[in-house]
């Protein structure tokens, strides 16, 4: 990709709220937050709010690429160099290193791509003949969303519908930007390209081309409802499949599902936060389903096999050993949380339920048990109290 001019202009890293040195988890974390605060649909009518958003959106695009983020970091590095290239309009700036051919600046939509492209390898965007190719096609935004989701959706998948407002290619002229009946006419002044050289003998000025404003095609008849842009902001439902085991807080990635392209660029991806709602017999460890059952004090003391309910209606048996204490815990295997991948288990912790009440057979039961004890549970508590 080639270096874009507000890579010299924006520090990305401030916009997201983070150091240069950030892990891509902390950039990741860092722009959803800025993300869902940002939201055009956090924010109606709130134009401050929504260039911000696409400010930290487009930073995200670089900093989220590993390889973009590599050339940002070169780039910034190389600031005041490229800086001095830029403004030095003749041979010297370059200390004599200019060849036969000279050098293109491209001081247009590719954001000094040519310049620099020799700085890295070359790979700026080029035309046939070695000048600028101008804007091309560019990639859409990054839209961001929220699902939530019932705790046995989220542990089995669903198939559901997000309802966004966001902009989408125009549903009348399908995102050519031209009326119904008419297509676009590439341009005659660049020949498509999107910028226009200027031969000042040894260098070559390139710059957006002023009759299509770098598009490289001519609109002669705007399309009426989004007015030439491609583009319209509407309702519009994204029918998503979310997958078994989603946990909490993730996020799932739709490609292409999110904001249109320019130019015939590719449109972005929709990022789906998943929020999961409680249970209230159910928890969840990893891919472990978790749950607390009471039993009794004779199922505990004596062993007993007890039924256990389970999430999807119907109930397994346990066995408890004789002597089970509370808190203990037991495993029912293959009852958790199964994805193509994994297969969790459901881990159930006993909890000794203790009567409020009494009848009278109960009591001397109890009566019995207790006469017939003959040692103290808190004899190992107290001795090791006692050590220091």
């Amino acid at each position: 990709m080639a270096p874009q001019r507000e890579w010299f202009e924006k520090d990305y890293y401030k916009l997201l709220g983070v150091a240069a040195s950030a892990a891509p988890k902390e950039i990741t974390k860092a722009y959803r937050k800025l993300a869902r605060e940002l939201h055009p649909d956090a924010n109606p009518g709130n134009p401050a709010a929504e260039e911000k958003f696409k400010e930290v959106s487009a930073a995200y695009d670089v900093l989220g690429d590993e390889a973009k983020r590599k050339e940002y970091d070169e780039v910034r590095r190389l600031g005041p160099i490229a800086g001095g290239f830029g403004g030095g309009g003749g041979p010297g700036g370059f200390g004599g290193g200019a060849g036969p051919g000279g050098f293109t600046f491209n001081m247009g939509t590719d954001g000094l791509g040519d310049l620099l492209g020799g700085l890295f390898g070359n790979r700026g965007r080029r035309g046939p003949g070695g000048g600028a190719r101008g804007a091309g096609p560019q990639r859409g935004e990054d839209l961001t969303a929220t699902v939530t989701l019932e705790f046995a959706d989220a542990v089995t998948g669903i198939a559901t519908t997000l309802h966004l407002t966001s902009d989408a290619a125009c549903s009348t002229c399908e995102g050519s930007g031209a009326a119904p009946g008419t297509a676009p006419k590439v341009c005659t002044n660049c020949g498509g390209r999107g910028v226009t050289a200027d031969n000042q003998g040894l260098f070559s000025f390139s710059t957006p081309c002023q009759v299509c404003a770098g598009r490289g095609v001519v609109v002669e008849a705007p399309c009426p409802t989004c007015r030439g842009s491609g583009v319209e902001r509407r309702p519009r439902e994204v029918k998503v499949r979310i997958p078994a085991g989603v946990a909490d807080g993730q996020t799932i990635r739709l490609k292409d599902r999110g904001g249109p392209g320019r130019n015939g660029g590719p449109p972005g991806d929709l990022l789906v936060e998943c929020r999961v709602s409680g249970h209230p017999f159910f928890g969840r460890d990893g891919h472990n389903l978790t749950a607390r059952l009471p039993v009794t004090i004779a199922e505990a003391a004596l062993g007993a096999d007890i039924q256990v309910p389970t999430l999807d209606g119907t109930s397994v048996t346990l066995r408890l050993r004789a002597g089970t204490q509370s808190g203990s815990k037991h495993r029912v295997k293959g009852r958790g949380v199964v994805t193509p991948k994994h297969t969790g288990d459901l881990i159930v912790t006993t909890d000794v339920a203790i009567p409020r009440e009494l009848t009278d057979e109960q009591r001397q039961a109890l009566d019995a048990l207790a006469a017939a004890t003959t040692t103290d549970p808190r004899v190992e508590a107290f001795d090791a109290a006692r050590k220091r």
